[in-house]
């Protein structure tokens, strides 16, 4: 197997960059992908289609990475992304889904800048009581105004233009199965392009002239009385090959919150993952009844509903960082439950043959959260990490990734 020189190249400077920042805190020995089961086939197959697709150029690979926080915050989400479409050979390529979250009032990635008009409302999957039933996403914005519309531009904060679409999904449907609401694209010289709904999958299907790097969306309202839109997020794609990127999260969520969504495993087709990265879990180890076994139960659900989807799709566990609990007004004490979530992720990991990225081991272990705050690589909660500590957790993941596919034997099946 051979590596292109400038992901060599790339790892070095990573490397070599965390090194530097991190010789204190870092566990530098640690920071690789570990299967605990030693069945490595899963896995090994998604990297050997991830071989073929970064030495030949052809064909696509999906790659879903689902959370909390952590994810929605973009910045961790997009270092990987970024770093893997050194791959692509920097290729104009798709920055997978996304979602407009400062209508929903709440924060937006860092790598697509949202505008938009009209009245809207917002649900997401941590809600009690909600009405709207929800996707893979996890949340959904809504409306009913006929004057509202939604813009979206890419390569925001990238240090070059390197994400472009020609095609453009977007999924969402009327509430009450009407046909009086029309989302349409407002094109440059002001015309209207009308897309193709495909009702199977309740989603509206743009093919644009060009490869464009930005959109406005109308929702024009055609019948006498209103009727509510539900958006739960836009697939901007291209025809070329290549490794897709997808990152899903919502703040504050847990397992149950994305078993919760009506309509995961009926949206997941539409990305149909090669591999799921999942990162959910420091929202259910707050809580006083956080358990290993039931912890392990919901994660199995989740899992089902993705093999169910993609049977062969690998996996890998993001452990939990290191937390605190707040206390008390100015007061935290260590979160011990991370040290149970990490052994939770090993035996998943161990039961469908997945990998483990180890973060809570990474990072230092129980309490290390604290030096990274000092450092300024956390933030004073000790939960979440600033937008340099998310970039270099990205730095840090994507060199294990990359390590771990160096080391496959392809004809063998095993990582040696």
């Amino acid at each position: 197997m051979k590596v292109p020189k400038t992901v060599i190249l790339y790892l070095f400077l990573i490397l070599t960059a965390t090194e530097a920042t991190f010789a204190v805190n870092i566990k530098e020995e640690k920071n690789r992908i570990l299967v605990p089961g030693g069945d490595s086939t899963r896995l090994n197959t998604f990297f050997q289609k991830f071989d073929s697709v970064s030495s030949s150029k052809q064909g696509r690979i999906n790659i879903l990475h689902i959370g909390g926080s952590h994810v929605q915050a973009g910045f961790f989400t997009d270092r990987v992304r970024t770093n893997l479409n050194e791959i692509n050979n920097q290729e104009r390529s798709s920055p997978g889904f996304i979602f407009p979250y400062n209508i929903a009032k709440t924060n937006n990635p860092v790598n697509y800048k949202i505008s938009y008009k009209g009245n809207w409302d917002a649900a997401n999957n941590i809600r009690k009581n909600r009405t709207i039933p929800l996707g893979m996403g996890g949340i959904a914005v809504y409306t009913k105004d006929p004057e509202s519309e939604i813009s979206v531009s890419l390569n925001v904060d990238t240090y070059d233009s390197r994400w472009y679409f020609d095609k453009l999904t977007l999924i969402g449907y009327i509430e009450d199965g009407s046909s009086d609401v029309k989302p349409m694209l407002k094109m440059e010289d002001c015309s209207y392009l009308e897309a193709e709904y495909d009702d199977t999958s309740r989603v509206y299907r743009f093919t644009l002239p060009a490869l464009t790097d930005s959109f406005t969306v109308v929702f024009h309202q055609t019948g006498s009385e209103p009727h509510t839109f539900i958006l739960n997020g836009f697939l901007p794609e291209k025809d070329e090959s290549g490794i897709i990127y997808h990152s899903i999260g919502v703040n504050g969520a847990a397992v149950p919150s994305y078993i919760n969504c009506e309509n995961f495993e009926e949206e997941l087709p539409l990305i149909s993952p090669d591999l799921v990265i999942f990162a959910i879990g420091i929202n259910d180890a707050v809580s006083k009844k956080f358990t290993e076994d039931a912890f392990i139960d919901n994660y199995n659900i989740l899992i089902d509903r993705i093999l169910h989807v993609n049977p062969d799709c690998a996996l890998i566990f993001i452990t939990n960082n290191d937390s605190y609990l707040r206390v008390s007004r100015r007061k935290y004490a260590v979160n011990r439950r991370g040290q149970v979530a990490q052994k939770a992720f090993y035996e998943l990991a161990r039961q469908h043959s997945g990998g483990v990225w180890d973060l809570f081991s990474i990072m230092g272990g129980l309490g290390s959260m604290k030096k990274w705050e000092t450092r300024g690589f956390a933030k004073y909660d000790k939960v979440h990490f600033t937008r340099s500590g998310y970039e270099r957790l990205g730095d840090l993941f994507y060199s294990a990734l990359i390590e771990y596919y160096r080391k496959i034997d392809f004809n063998g099946q095993k990582a040696v």
